[in-house]
């Protein structure tokens, strides 16, 4: 080898290493800068800081919102239960409540905002309203989710709270996070989490679509297919609120589908569907303080199309009452 080439070799060595220890250093300063400002308001920042995030999706806001003081009931689950106003629940119970729905979302995902909440209350909490869609009726152990979800976020463990925060979404939201931090009067997300879905609907025209009727009304097996269990989401509900939460009133809701997406009588997917309801009505049965509230069943509100944008999603004309339903559920557990 020549002395030209092994100069040159040195040279480019000694370039990729400052280099590495230049990226090094940036990565660690961003790291300690997100963990300083917090993105998230994850409360683990040293710093004393303003309350609540920018706008930003559910998944990542309900760090800020499930640790929030002046909550002590929440909801939780998908889209399937998100209609359901916490402030009505509020005006009806006098318990203030915050919504830690998560849209496309199952049990496991559920069950950490679930945990999250729970560890983060002085004081007990006072009522937890759980959505318990066909998701819940799995029979896979691992309870799989199907879209990502920041799972990091909620950890106790603060090494892999850290390890979260080293990805290019996080840079972002740490520059949005100074901009709020900053701002005199900054744009903050709905504290209480609502997010009504029917104005979205509505722009896209699915109240007035003819195509989007038809498809309504036309049958549709959404029972889960899991006729004799187990089902690992009730038994890991039970243990997580005997371990956090005992004596906490908890309703269990089976959200309202359109009638041509309930089973038929003597089906394969009545038989999963009995099973998984009698799953969770049994767990409330055996847990002090539990209530069971199932609009999935045929009712003269579910067999009223413009209720209805498909077979899961309902209007806010179905949310109202399922909502009294709900508290009236918790008022009866007093």
């Amino acid at each position: 080898m020549s002395s030209s080439t092994s100069s040159f070799d040195a040279r480019w060595g000694g370039f990729g290493r400052t280099f590495l220890a230049a990226a090094t250093l940036l990565a660690a300063a961003l790291l300690a800068l997100a963990f300083l400002v917090d993105p998230y308001d994850s409360g683990r920042s040293p710093l004393t800081l303003k309350t609540g995030v920018s706008p930003q999706g559910p998944r990542t806001a309900a760090a800020s919102r499930g640790r929030d003081p002046q909550f002590s009931g929440a909801i939780f689950g998908n889209s399937h239960i998100q209609l359901v106003s916490p402030e009505q629940l509020a005006q009806q119970t006098g318990i203030p409540f915050v919504s830690l729905i998560a849209p496309a979302t199952g049990p496991r995902e559920s069950l950490v905002l679930l945990d999250w909440f729970l560890r983060h209350r002085k004081e007990q909490a006072k009522a937890l309203v759980i959505g318990i869609d066909v998701r819940w009726c799995t029979a896979d152990p691992t309870l799989a989710i199907e879209k990502p979800f920041p799972f990091w976020l909620f950890e106790s463990s603060t090494v892999r709270y850290l390890a979260g925060l080293l990805r290019f979404d996080v840079i972002e939201e740490t520059l949005r996070r100074l901009r709020y931090l900053t701002a005199k009067q900054p744009e903050r997300a709905r504290p209480d989490g609502y997010w009504d879905y029917e104005a979205g609907y509505e722009v896209q025209g699915f109240h007035s679509d003819p195509v989007r009727r038809g498809q309504l009304l036309e049958p549709l097996d959404i029972s889960g297919g899991n006729t004799t269990g187990p089902f690992p989401a009730a038994t890991a509900l039970r243990d997580l609120l005997d371990r956090l939460a005992p004596g906490v009133p908890v309703v269990l809701v089976r959200p309202p589908n359109f009638v041509s997406g309930l089973p038929k009588p003597g089906t394969p997917g009545a038989g999963a569907d009995a099973a998984c309801r009698d799953a969770y009505a049994r767990l409330a049965a055996e847990r002090p303080r539990t209530a069971f509230v199932d609009w999935r069943v045929d009712r003269p509100e579910n067999r009223e199309p413009d209720n209805y944008f498909d077979h899961t999603h309902y209007r806010r004309k179905i949310a109202g009452p399922l909502a009294a339903d709900i508290a009236a559920a918790i008022i009866g557990l007093r």
